[in-house]
C-alpha cells in the first residue's frame, strides 16, 4: 500500500508540520475541518507545500523519521527545488482525483450495447 510523507504550513510560512498518512486527499481535507487542531486559528496548517509517495509502509516510515528530525532550513532545501513559489498542492491533487474518477453521467458499455441490439 502507498504512503505519503508530506510537509504542510500556514498561510504565512512559519510552521512546517510533516506527516506521514495513506490518503493524502482525506488527510488534507481532516485538516481543513480541524483547522484548529494543532495550533491556534493564525497558524492554521492549510497548504500543502510537499510531498514524497512511497511505496512500501517500511520505507516510508524510515523517511517519515528521518525528514521528521530536519531543521527548518532543510525541510526548506527540501522544498524549493520542487515548490520554489511555495504554492499549495491540494488544488493539483483535487484536479487529478477529479479526472480519475468516472463522470456519472456518462452511459456505461452495456446500455450502449443494449440500445445498438434493439434495432
Amino acid at each position: 500500500m502507498k504512503r505519503f510523507i508530506y510537509i504542510i504550513t500556514d498561510r504565512n510560512r512559519k510552521n512546517l508540520h510533516v506527516g506521514l498518512c495513506s490518503d493524502l486527499l482525506k488527510t488534507l481535507n481532516f485538516y481543513t475541518q480541524m483547522p484548529t487542531l494543532f495550533f491556534d486559528s493564525a497558524q492554521q496548517l492549510n497548504r500543502l507545500v510537499y510531498f514524497e509517495e512511497i511505496n512500501t509502509e517500511e520505507q516510508a516510515m524510515e523517511r517519515f523519521k528521518y525528514v521528521s528530525t530536519f531543521t527548518r532550513a532543510q525541510k526548506e532545501k527540501m522544498i524549493r527545488p520542487v515548490n520554489p513559489d511555495w504554492v499549495d498542492l491540494t488544488i493539483g491533487l483535487n484536479i487529478e482525483s477529479n479526472l480519475r474518477t468516472r463522470p456519472h453521467m456518462r452511459p456505461s458499455v452495456s446500455a450502449l450495447r443494449k440500445a445498438v441490439t434493439s434495432f
